[in-house]
Protein backbone atom coordinates (compact mmCIF):
# COMPACT_ATOMS: atom_id res chain seq x y z
CA UNK A 1 0.00 0.00 0.00
CA UNK A 2 1.16 3.35 -1.04
CA UNK A 3 1.37 6.10 1.37
CA UNK A 4 -2.18 8.30 2.04
CA UNK A 5 -2.85 11.37 0.41
CA UNK A 6 -2.45 14.76 2.47
CA UNK A 7 -5.51 17.53 2.29
CA UNK A 8 -2.50 20.12 2.12
CA UNK A 9 -4.05 23.84 2.25
CA UNK A 10 -2.25 26.29 0.83
CA UNK A 11 -3.14 29.89 0.56
CA UNK A 12 -2.27 33.81 1.04
CA UNK A 13 -3.21 35.61 4.09
CA UNK A 14 -2.19 39.51 5.44
CA UNK A 15 0.14 40.40 7.90
CA UNK A 16 -3.08 40.53 10.06
CA UNK A 17 -5.03 37.23 9.19
CA UNK A 18 -7.20 38.25 6.24
CA UNK A 19 -7.37 36.30 2.85
CA UNK A 20 -9.37 39.11 1.20
CA UNK A 21 -11.13 42.18 1.99
CA UNK A 22 -14.39 42.41 2.81
CA UNK A 23 -15.74 42.42 -0.92
CA UNK A 24 -13.44 39.86 -1.92
CA UNK A 25 -10.84 41.76 -3.51
CA UNK A 26 -7.20 40.39 -3.58
CA UNK A 27 -5.67 43.49 -4.93
CA UNK A 28 -3.39 44.15 -1.52
CA UNK A 29 -2.11 40.55 -2.56
CA UNK A 30 -0.75 41.07 -5.80
CA UNK A 31 0.76 44.99 -4.92
CA UNK A 32 3.51 43.01 -3.26
CA UNK A 33 6.69 42.30 -5.02
CA UNK A 34 7.15 38.12 -4.37
CA UNK A 35 10.04 36.34 -6.51
CA UNK A 36 9.05 34.44 -9.74
CA UNK A 37 5.69 32.59 -8.62
CA UNK A 38 6.31 32.54 -4.95
CA UNK A 39 6.18 28.75 -4.91
CA UNK A 40 3.02 28.46 -6.77
CA UNK A 41 4.36 25.99 -9.01
CA UNK A 42 6.36 24.01 -6.79
CA UNK A 43 3.27 23.36 -4.81
CA UNK A 44 0.77 22.84 -7.90
CA UNK A 45 2.70 19.57 -9.27
CA UNK A 46 2.51 18.35 -5.96
CA UNK A 47 -1.72 17.90 -6.23
CA UNK A 48 -4.03 16.37 -8.64
CA UNK A 49 -7.11 16.88 -6.90
CA UNK A 50 -8.33 20.73 -6.14
CA UNK A 51 -10.94 21.39 -3.53
CA UNK A 52 -13.03 25.03 -2.84
CA UNK A 53 -15.96 26.42 -1.66
CA UNK A 54 -18.54 28.03 -3.17
CA UNK A 55 -18.17 31.45 -3.01
CA UNK A 56 -14.23 30.96 -4.16
CA UNK A 57 -15.53 29.12 -7.38
CA UNK A 58 -18.32 32.18 -7.50
CA UNK A 59 -15.37 34.31 -7.62
CA UNK A 60 -13.27 32.50 -10.32
CA UNK A 61 -16.11 32.72 -12.16
CA UNK A 62 -15.92 36.45 -12.47
CA UNK A 63 -12.51 37.47 -12.98
CA UNK A 64 -13.30 36.30 -16.50
CA UNK A 65 -9.80 34.06 -17.47
CA UNK A 66 -9.66 32.85 -20.26
CA UNK A 67 -9.66 29.07 -19.36
CA UNK A 68 -10.41 27.40 -16.16
CA UNK A 69 -7.08 27.88 -14.29
CA UNK A 70 -7.33 24.25 -12.86
CA UNK A 71 -7.50 22.44 -16.14
CA UNK A 72 -6.33 18.53 -15.66
CA UNK A 73 -7.02 18.45 -12.04
CA UNK A 74 -9.97 16.72 -10.45
CA UNK A 75 -11.69 19.87 -8.78
CA UNK A 76 -14.74 19.62 -6.42
CA UNK A 77 -16.76 22.77 -5.15
CA UNK A 78 -18.12 21.96 -2.03
CA UNK A 79 -21.70 23.80 -1.80
CA UNK A 80 -24.80 24.41 0.34
CA UNK A 81 -26.88 24.43 -2.95
CA UNK A 82 -27.12 22.41 -5.95
CA UNK A 83 -25.74 22.65 -8.93
CA UNK A 84 -24.98 21.37 -12.06
CA UNK A 85 -21.68 19.71 -12.98
CA UNK A 86 -19.28 20.71 -15.50
CA UNK A 87 -16.43 20.07 -17.72
CA UNK A 88 -14.24 21.85 -14.83
CA UNK A 89 -15.56 20.81 -11.30
CA UNK A 90 -17.75 18.52 -9.61
CA UNK A 91 -20.57 19.94 -7.04
CA UNK A 92 -20.58 18.21 -3.62
CA UNK A 93 -23.30 18.68 -1.21
CA UNK A 94 -23.19 15.90 1.33
CA UNK A 95 -20.81 14.16 3.98
CA UNK A 96 -17.71 15.91 3.90
CA UNK A 97 -15.76 14.12 6.18
CA UNK A 98 -16.35 10.68 4.62
CA UNK A 99 -16.07 12.16 1.26
CA UNK A 100 -12.95 13.47 1.68
CA UNK A 101 -11.29 10.82 3.18
CA UNK A 102 -12.13 8.56 0.63
CA UNK A 103 -10.32 11.15 -1.76
CA UNK A 104 -7.09 10.41 1.05
CA UNK A 105 -7.54 6.76 -0.18
CA UNK A 106 -7.86 6.71 -3.83
CA UNK A 107 -4.52 6.38 -5.43
CA UNK A 108 -2.88 9.92 -6.69
CA UNK A 109 -1.36 13.61 -5.49
CA UNK A 110 -2.30 15.37 -2.59
CA UNK A 111 -5.61 17.66 -2.06
CA UNK A 112 -5.58 21.11 -2.50
CA UNK A 113 -7.74 22.73 -0.13
CA UNK A 114 -7.93 26.20 -1.76
CA UNK A 115 -10.39 27.75 0.42
CA UNK A 116 -12.42 30.04 1.18
CA UNK A 117 -12.77 30.75 4.95
CA UNK A 118 -15.87 28.80 5.66
CA UNK A 119 -14.27 25.60 3.70
CA UNK A 120 -11.53 26.06 5.56
CA UNK A 121 -12.96 26.54 9.19
CA UNK A 122 -15.04 23.05 8.31
CA UNK A 123 -12.05 21.14 7.09
CA UNK A 124 -10.11 22.18 10.13
CA UNK A 125 -12.59 21.77 12.75
CA UNK A 126 -13.25 17.93 11.41
CA UNK A 127 -8.94 17.41 11.43
CA UNK A 128 -8.86 16.67 7.57
CA UNK A 129 -5.83 18.99 6.98
CA UNK A 130 -2.72 17.61 7.31
CA UNK A 131 -0.67 20.54 6.22
CA UNK A 132 -0.30 23.84 5.93
CA UNK A 133 1.35 26.40 4.18
CA UNK A 134 0.60 29.79 4.81
CA UNK A 135 1.95 32.50 2.45
CA UNK A 136 2.21 35.55 4.52
CA UNK A 137 2.00 39.32 2.52
CA UNK A 138 3.41 42.32 4.71
CA UNK A 139 -0.01 44.35 4.04
CA UNK A 140 -1.99 45.17 7.32
CA UNK A 141 -5.96 45.47 5.51
CA UNK A 142 -7.77 45.55 9.33
CA UNK A 143 -10.50 43.87 8.23
CA UNK A 144 -11.83 41.03 5.71
CA UNK A 145 -12.43 37.64 5.61
CA UNK A 146 -10.11 36.19 8.35
CA UNK A 147 -7.94 33.15 7.71
CA UNK A 148 -9.34 31.33 10.30
CA UNK A 149 -12.69 32.18 12.26
CA UNK A 150 -13.24 32.21 15.58
CA UNK A 151 -13.16 28.55 16.91
CA UNK A 152 -13.75 26.33 19.73
CA UNK A 153 -11.42 23.66 19.34
CA UNK A 154 -7.37 23.59 19.10
CA UNK A 155 -4.93 22.55 16.48
CA UNK A 156 -1.37 21.68 17.32
CA UNK A 157 1.28 22.28 14.60
CA UNK A 158 4.84 21.63 13.87
CA UNK A 159 6.45 24.32 11.71
CA UNK A 160 8.60 22.33 9.03
CA UNK A 161 10.05 25.07 7.18
CA UNK A 162 10.42 28.86 5.87
CA UNK A 163 10.61 30.18 3.13
CA UNK A 164 11.32 33.98 1.72
CA UNK A 165 10.12 35.03 -1.40
CA UNK A 166 11.23 38.87 -1.65
CA UNK A 167 8.64 40.21 0.18
CA UNK A 168 6.58 37.18 0.90
CA UNK A 169 7.36 34.55 3.80
CA UNK A 170 5.97 30.82 3.44
CA UNK A 171 5.42 29.02 6.60
CA UNK A 172 4.79 25.40 6.12
CA UNK A 173 3.26 23.33 9.23
CA UNK A 174 2.02 19.83 9.67
CA UNK A 175 -0.79 19.00 11.54
CA UNK A 176 0.10 17.29 15.04
CA UNK A 177 -1.77 14.11 15.75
Amino acid sequence: MTNQRKAVMFIATSLDGYIATKDDSLEWLFKVEGEGDNGYSDFYDTVDTVIMGRRTYDWLLEQELESFPYEGKECYVFSRTESQDNENVQFFNGDVVGFTNQLKNKEGKNIWVMGGGDLIHSFMKEELVDELIITVSPVIIGKGIPLFKEIDFETELTLKSVRRFNQFAELRYEVKR
